[in-house]
C-alpha cells in the first residue's frame, strides 16, 4: 500500500512536471516569435540587433534541446527516446552552446543599454553589434567544444545522459560554469548597477528653475510648500525596476544550474531535471522582460495589433445621432431660387454711414 501510494505520488509530480516543462515550451516559442516579427517589423528601435539576437538563440533552445528534455530526459521528460552516441554528442554540443550564447546575449544586451545611458552622445565609444555578437557566437563555439571532450555516452541500455550536468564535460565544467554562468552575470550586474545609479543621481539632482520665475517668498506658506512629505520616495525607485528584474531573473534562472555545474557529477545528476527547467524557463521570461517591459516595443506591438484587427463599424451614441439626424432636417439643400435675399437699403445705409472723403 505505501509503495502504490509512493508511486502514484511520484507519478502525479511527474505529471504535473510535464504540464509545467510543456508550458515553458510553448511559451517560450510563441513569446520569442511575436517578439522577433515585432522588433523586425518596428525601425529605428536601439538595439534591435540585440533583441533579434537574443530571440533567435531562444527559438534555436525552444526549437532544439528543450523538446530533448521533454522526450530524452528523466522526469519531468518522457523518457521514451533513447539516443545514440552520436544524438548524444550533438545534445551535448548544443546544449553547451547555446546556453553560453543565451547569458553571453543577455550581457551584451545590458552592456549595450549602458552606453546608451550614460554615454548617448558618444558613438565612438560604443562597439558595433555586429562585432560583439561575434565574439560571443565565438566563446560559445568553444564552450560547445568542451563538451566533445566529456566521457562517452552509456550504452543503449543505461539511461541517457546526455547534458552537461550529467557528465557531458568531464573535468571542464567547473571552467564552463565560471565563463557561462559568472562572467555574464558580473557583467549584467555592473551595467545594471551603473544604469541604476545614473537614474538616480538624475532623481537627486533639485530641478532648474524656469525662466520668467518669480523668487520664492519668505512667508510661512512658502516654507511649508517646500517641506518634504511625511512618507517619501526612494530616489530613481522607478528607473530600479528595469534593472531589479533583469538581474533578479537572470540569478534565479542560472544560479542554480552554475551551482550545480560546479558540485560533483553524481549529485548534479540528481537535481538534473528541476535545475534545468528552472534554467529552460529563462527563454520563456526573455520576450516578457525584454520586450513588454520596454516602452518602444510595446508601442510598436499595439500598432500592429490595431492594423491586424478588423477595424469595428462606427457606432452612434443615442445624443450624436440625435443631433446630425436634427441637423440634416433643419438645414436642407438650398437652391437657387431658396437663398435668402439682401436688404436693398443695406448698401445705402452703409453709405450714409461712411464718412465722405475731403
Amino acid at each position: 500500500m505505501a509503495n502504490t501510494t509512493g508511486l502514484n505520488t511520484s507519478e502525479v509530480a511527474g505529471s504535473v512536471g510535464l504540464i509545467l516543462a510543456a508550458i515553458v515550451e510553448a511559451a517560450a516559442l510563441l513569446g520569442n516569435g511575436a517578439l522577433l516579427v515585432v522588433v523586425l517589423r518596428t525601425p529605428g528601435l536601439r538595439d534591435a540587433l540585440y533583441l533579434v539576437h537574443l530571440c533567435v538563440v531562444d527559438l534555436l533552445a525552444a526549437a532544439s534541446i528543450m523538446p530533448l528534455g521533454l522526450l530524452a530526459a528523466p522526469p519531468p521528460g518522457l523518457g521514451r527516446v533513447r539516443l545514440g552516441p552520436a544524438p548524444c554528442h550533438a545534445a551535448r554540443f548544443l546544449s553547451a552552446a547555446l546556453l553560453p550564447a543565451c547569458t553571453l546575449g543577455v550581457a551584451a544586451l545590458g552592456l549595450a543599454r549602458y552606453r546608451l545611458i550614460v554615454h548617448p552622445l558618444r558613438p565612438g565609444a560604443r562597439p558595433p553589434p555586429g562585432l560583439v555578437l561575434t565574439a560571443v557566437w565565438a566563446a560559445a563555439g568553444l564552450l560547445g567544444a568542451l563538451s566533445l571532450l566529456g566521457p562517452p555516452p552509456a550504452p543503449p541500455p543505461a539511461p541517457a545522459r546526455c547534458s552537461v550536468l550529467a557528465g557531458g564535460l568531464g573535468p571542464f565544467r567547473p571552467l564552463w560554469a565560471l565563463l557561462a554562468f559568472a562572467l555574464p552575470a558580473l557583467l549584467l550586474l555592473g551595467a545594471y548597477s551603473g544604469i541604476f545609479l545614473v537614474a538616480r543621481r538624475a532623481a537627486l539632482r533639485p530641478p532648474r528653475p524656469a525662466r520668467g520665475s518669480r523668487p520664492r517668498s519668505d512667508s510661512l506658506d512658502s516654507r511649508l510648500s517646500i517641506l518634504p512629505p511625511l512618507r517619501p520616495r526612494l530616489p530613481g525607485g522607478k528607473a530600479a525596476l528595469a534593472p531589479a528584474l533583469a538581474v533578479g531573473q537572470f540569478a534565479a534562472c542560472w544560479l542554480p544550474y552554475g551551482c550545480a555545474c560546479l558540485a560533483p557529477a553524481a549529485q548534479a545528476a540528481v537535481a538534473e531535471a528541476p535545475v534545468t527547467w528552472v534554467a529552460y524557463s529563462a527563454f520563456a521570461a526573455h520576450p516578457f522582460l525584454y520586450g513588454l517591459l520596454q516602452r518602444p516595443v510595446r508601442r510598436a506591438l499595439g500598432r500592429l495589433a490595431r492594423q491586424a484587427l478588423p477595424r469595428p463599424p462606427r457606432a452612434w451614441h443615442l445624443p450624436a445621432l440625435l443631433q446630425h439626424l436634427q441637423g440634416r432636417s433643419e438645414s436642407p439643400a438650398l437652391g437657387p431660387s431658396e437663398a435668402p435675399e439682401q436688404a436693398p437699403d443695406l448698401p445705402r445705409r452703409q453709405s450714409l454711414s461712411m464718412p465722405g472723403a475731403t
